[in-house]
């Protein structure tokens, strides 16, 4: 036989059995990938690339000048596709590669079987001809998932680096004022000759600063915590009810000093999700109402609802409040660290912070799935919605 009519035949049999060569290309990356098996394509459109891709290698075995995958833009995409899954799944790089040695091998395997099966008498070096391009095949296209991998690996790093180069600049601000404030009220408390009242000043203002600290501190192990590599989510099934309730009950203080009223909608769903993730995003959000309300009002209000998405399964859950609201110039960035929309007002110059409670809170929506976004009238009112999926599998 010869080499053209060899090719032709493995290409035939390579795209017949294209479902039950992707089958064990699946069972040889159970072994690799840090996933479950239902995430190792998660989704349908993802499983479908892998029979996709071995159809094609097979065309590319028929005839590689008409079929190259080189030019394919469209199968490049797929494999690029893979290369984001990857990321997102925190596999290395080294697994990448070697998801593509494993094809390469149940292919080039799949040759062997089939010419000891068929018995076919072919010109010398046909099979080796079209194993090198079976390999061929399968080297562009690990070379298209891992050139995606390495881009967003390096984009993360990169995000990383300018965000912990930020932090350190405005964290060394941030701490700057309440330290020095510290050493003066401590230098005036050490002078024997104080009254009464300037030591009961002192002591506030240390009190005061202090606490600032210790919340600028949390918030920033917050921060840690979601963009660990070590944060694996704890799944729970919990009623939003009772989640709200504790996290009313952390800013109760705070709610009571300022004059705000926290409401917690009654019997609200039930969820599967991580509980904690979903705590801190409305300890946040509360937090937030109840620094920013407007003590003009006569009832000063937060309140913690949810009602069904447009989306079957999913679920809004909204705090709203009738605080001074936020100016339309800065709802597009409340979301970012580090801002804080009402820096500028000076009737809110005491409020603390660093501009993190909003960020932690998008965060923490990303990471159960959801996203958070934001609705404001200046002067009026602010509605803050996490839109979140009742369990893992929506997400």
């Amino acid at each position: 036989m010869v080499r053209d009519e060899f090719a032709t035949l493995l290409a035939e049999r390579i795209e017949q059995n294209h479902s039950e060569l992707a089958a064990r290309w699946f069972a040889g990356l159970l072994a690799l990938l840090p996933v479950d098996a239902r995430d190792i394509f998660p989704t349908d459109s993802l499983l479908d690339h892998v029979p996709t891709l071995i159809v094609e290698i097979g065309a590319y075995v028929r005839d590689p000048d008409v079929h190259a995958i080189s030019a394919n833009t469209t199968l490049l995409e797929k494999a690029a596709e893979l290369g984001a899954l990857r990321h997102r799944q925190r596999a290395s790089l080294h697994q990448v590669l070697r998801e593509y040695h494993i094809l390469g091998n149940i292919l080039t395997t799949f040759v062997i079987e089939e010419v000891a099966r068929v018995g076919t008498e072919a010109e010398p070096g046909s099979s080796a001809a079209v194993i090198h391009r079976l390999q061929q095949a399968v080297n562009v296209l690990s070379q298209a998932t891992a050139d995606k991998f390495i881009g967003l690996y390096t984009q993360t790093i990169t995000e990383q680096s300018r965000r912990l180069e930020e932090f350190t600049r405005l964290a060394a601000h941030e701490w700057r004022q309440p330290l020095s404030a510290l050493r003066s009220s401590i230098t005036i408390l050490r002078n024997f000759d104080l009254d009464t009242a300037r030591t009961a000043r002192a002591l506030e203002l240390v009190d005061r600063n202090v606490s600032h600290l210790v919340q600028m501190t949390h918030k920033l192990e917050a921060v840690a915590r979601l963009g660990g590599q070590g944060d694996s989510p704890v799944l729970q099934t919990a009623s939003v009810t009772t989640i709200a309730r504790e996290a009313a009950r952390q800013v109760g203080d705070m709610a009571d000093a300022r004059g705000v009223e926290v409401v917690i909608q009654n019997e609200m769903p039930e969820l599967t999700i991580d509980v904690g993730r979903l705590e801190l995003a409305l300890v946040n959000l509360l937090s937030n109402a109840i620094k920013y309300c407007d003590q003009r009002k006569p009832r000063k209000y937060a309140a913690v609802t949810a009602v069904p998405a447009d989306r079957h399964g999913w679920w809004l859950i909204r705090v709203d409040d009738n605080g001074v609201g936020i100016p339309s110039a800065s709802l597009h960035t409340v979301f970012r660290r580090f801002t804080r929309a009402h820096a500028d007002r000076e009737e809110f110059s005491r409020v603390t912070g660093i501009g993190l409670g909003l960020a932690i809170v998008a965060d923490c929506a990303l990471a159960l799935g959801g996203e958070a976004d934001v609705e404001s009238v200046d002067g009026e009112r602010t509605t803050f919605t996490l839109t979140l999926p009742g369990s893992p599998h929506l997400a």
